[in-house]
C-alpha cells in the first residue's frame, strides 16, 4: 500500500497512519480513551462516506459511541451535562427541516413519538444507565434513542433526544442546545440532564447516529455536511471528528476527544 502525507510536518509515525486509515477503512476506528482517576472516559466514531470533496460539503452520516466506566468497578459518578462537539469543517442545516417539540413527546413510546414527529426525525441510537436503588442491587436501564429537530423559544436550535426504555418503562426528553463554538471544534449539541430524574440513574454508554436528507424548495439538503479540505496534492488528511464532555455532580469535568481520517475526491 502506498501512503502518503496528508499535511506538512506531520511525523512518520502519524502519516502511515492516517493513510491506512483513510485508504483502507476496512473496519471501525478504535476509539480512544482517557482515564481521570478511577474514572474512564472513551469515544468512537466515523463519518461515511469517507470520501469528500475538498472544495464543497456534501452529506454525510455521522456515528458516535462513548462512555463511562469506572477502573475498580465502582458506582459511576452522577452526570448532570452532556456536550457532543461536531467538526469544524462540517455543517448543521436545519433550514426548512420540520420541527417537533417536547410536548408531543413527553410521554410517548418510540411508535407514538414516530407518528407525531418522524418528518422531524435526525438520528437513532441507544444509551445504557446504571441504577443503583437504596436497599436494591444494582441493575441496568437500556433505553432506545430517536432524535428530533426543535425550534424553541427566541429561535433557539436544538436537538430532542427521546429515550424509552421498556424495562422499568420510562421515558425521557432531553433538548440538546445547538451551540457555536469559538474555537477548536465548530457546533456542540449540549443537554442538561433533568433533576427530576434523580441521583439513582448513571450514564454508562451511548451509540447514535446524526443523519437527514431533506428538500426544501426544490432543493437537496442534510441535516449534518462536510468536506475534506486538503490541498490537492494530497489524497488523505485527518481532522478532530468529535468530543465528548461530561460535567459532573459537583463540578468536574470528564473529556475526551478523537480525530479521524478522510479522502479527499
Amino acid at each position: 500500500m502506498r501512503r502518503r502525507p496528508s499535511t506538512v510536518g506531520l511525523i512518520a509515525a502519524a502519516l502511515a497512519a492516517l493513510a491506512l486509515l483513510a485508504a483502507g477503512a476496512a473496519g471501525p476506528a478504535r476509539g480512544e480513551r482517557r482515564q481521570h482517576g478511577d474514572v474512564i472516559v472513551s469515544l468512537d466514531g466515523a463519518v461515511s462516506p469517507l470520501r469528500l470533496p475538498r472544495d464543497r460539503v456534501v452529506p454525510i452520516a455521522l456515528h458516535l459511541a462513548g462512555g463511562l466506566r469506572t477502573a475498580d468497578g465502582s458506582l459511576l459518578p452522577r452526570v448532570t451535562t452532556v456536550e457532543i462537539a461536531l467538526p469544524a469543517q462540517g455543517v448543521v442545516s436545519t433550514q426548512g427541516l420540520p420541527t417537533c417539540s417536547m410536548q408531543r413527546l413527553r410521554y410517548a413510546k418510540p411508535p407514538a413519538a414516530l407518528a407525531a414527529c418522524r418528518p422531524a426525525l435526525v438520528g437513532r441510537g441507544s444509551l445504557e444507565a446504571k441504577v443503583l436503588l437504596p436497599g436494591q442491587g444494582p441493575f441496568t436501564i437500556h433505553a432506545r434513542l430517536l432524535l428530533f429537530n426543535e425550534r424553541g423559544a427566541g429561535g433557539r436550535q436544538a436537538v430532542l433526544l427521546h429515550g424509552y426504555a421498556p424495562s422499568p418503562p420510562i421515558v425521557v426528553v432531553v433538548p440538546f442546545v445547538l451551540r457555536h463554538l469559538r474555537r477548536g471544534l465548530g457546533t456542540a449539541l449540549v443537554g442538561r440532564l433533568p433533576s427530576a430524574l434523580g441521583p439513582w440513574p448513571r450514564f454508562a454508554h451511548f451509540e447514535m447516529t446524526l443523519a437527514r436528507r431533506y428538500r426544501y424548495r426544490g432543493r437537496r439538503r442534510s441535516f449534518l455536511s462536510a468536506s475534506c479540505p486538503i490541498p490537492p496534492r494530497f489524497t488523505a488528511g485527518f481532522f478532530s471528528l468529535a468530543r465528548s464532555t461530561y460535567t459532573l455532580a459537583g463540578g468536574g469535568r470528564l473529556a475526551v476527544e478523537i480525530v479521524r481520517g478522510c479522502r479527499g475526491a
